[in-house]
């Protein structure tokens, strides 16, 4: 049994692998220039990860940013997988939203395409969730941006959506030094641990290219002295053992999910 479980979870590296080598998130100008990579791994519910992706991270928009960044997200977060199930911190909604994203950027591969609707629907979270503690109308995010909703609820209410939060799980859990609370922001491998809303003076800094990036010319995105001291925020309890979620019960994880839609 454990060489089995060993060859299936090789085989969802792989597959993990080549899924985000097909579904790139890198956007802007195209051309041999390598772009910094920036990971953001959140959870949907979490208040400081909500306000990173609404109030932070849209400012890759301005001064050139978005043509030297590859930007992937990452929702998973501090989630935990025990007996082939996954737990959240603030429980199934959490599980839900973050799926709901896992889909978004499965069904809607371009940036530009899934961003908008992540960003509404943590702006939805902040606006109701986290402020007024109210159920927050995600689904609103569809009709605002004129998006069909039937390709990510499809893939919320198969077993698409599992895979993908397993695969966000794989790459959680595979980082180094291992993440310890959320949002874990990562510039070229590097975690900037409690500077990360400075993430662009670290892009600026790690860009080696010629072209121009009018945002890296400003004082405000110089490196602060002190940054990248010590850790904070919301840390997991404990480390998941991801060799148990290869032979869970993906169908009845996934009806769980699907009665929350």
């Amino acid at each position: 049994m454990g060489r089995v479980l060993v060859i299936l979870v090789a085989l969802l590296l792989i597959s993990a692998s080549n899924y985000y080598q097909k579904k790139s998130c890198a956007i802007g100008v195209s051309g041999k220039e390598e772009k910094v990579k920036l990971d953001i791994y959140y959870e949907a519910l979490c208040p400081s990860s909500a306000k990173f992706i609404v109030e932070y991270l849209p400012k890759l928009s301005h001064g050139g940013l978005i043509h030297v960044t590859h930007l992937r997200l990452f929702p998973y977060g501090n989630a935990q997988v025990f007996n082939g199930t996954i737990y959240c911190q603030h429980g199934q909604l959490e599980c839900l939203l973050n799926t709901v994203q896992a889909c978004a950027i499965d069904v809607w591969p371009d940036l530009n395409e899934h961003f908008p609707f992540i960003n509404c629907v943590e702006n939805v979270v902040l606006e109701t969730f986290v402020y007024r503690r109210k159920y927050p109308q995600w689904q609103t995010c569809f009709e605002k941006l004129n998006l069909d909703a039937k390709p990510v609820t499809d893939c919320v209410g198969n077993s698409r959506g599992k895979e993908l939060e397993l695969f966000y799980a794989v790459e959680t859990e595979a980082l180094q030094p291992p993440q310890t609370y959320v949002p874990w922001v990562v510039v070229d491998g590097q975690p900037l641990y409690q500077d990360y809303e400075n993430f662009i003076s670290y892009i600026c800094k790690a860009y080696k290219g010629s072209a121009a990036v009018p945002a890296c010319k400003s004082p405000v995105n110089v490196i602060r002295e002190g940054g990248n001291i010590k850790p904070f925020g919301l840390r997991k309890t404990s480390n998941s053992k991801l060799s148990t979620t290869v032979s869970s019960d993906i169908t009845s994880w996934m009806k769980k999910l699907s009665a929350l839609v």
